[in-house]
């Protein structure tokens, strides 16, 4: 059974850093797409960053390019880090997986992903 567990979320002031982790459990194959999500109450769920694991293939959202960064942490873990944040930065954040590569990378769009985890909150004040 496929698991997802994101944690490292919370609260930072603007300019401030979070780095959060995504554990992954279940999964058959050595390497796979993971991506991390965001979404605010009424708002389509955005893909921020996605990495297919053990590659170095990462792809970003335009408003998180030179500020986020994501990557392999230890086994099954991807970790995304969070630097120079901003208030619009503030949402729930999601880790996903089960979505196929296109290419050489792993798609940005929630509907690829069919796997999710729990979320975790991240909260940036002004």
């Amino acid at each position: 059974q496929v698991q997802l567990v994101e944690s490292g979320g919370g609260s930072v002031q603007a300019g401030g850093s979070l780095r959060l982790s995504c554990a992954a459990s279940g999964y058959t194959e050595s390497h796979r797409c993971i991506g991390w999500f965001r979404q605010t109450p009424g708002k389509e769920r955005e893909g921020v960053a996605t990495i297919y694991t053990g590659s170095g293939w990462v792809k970003y959202a335009d408003s998180v390019k030179g500020r986020f960064t994501i990557g392999d942490g230890a086994r099954n873990t991807v970790v995304l880090r969070m630097d120079r944040l901003e208030s619009d930065d503030t949402a729930m954040y999601y880790c996903a997986g089960g979505a196929k590569r296109v290419d050489l990378f792993c798609p940005r769009t929630s509907a690829e992903y069919t796997d999710w985890g729990q979320g975790t909150q991240v909260t940036v004040s002004s």
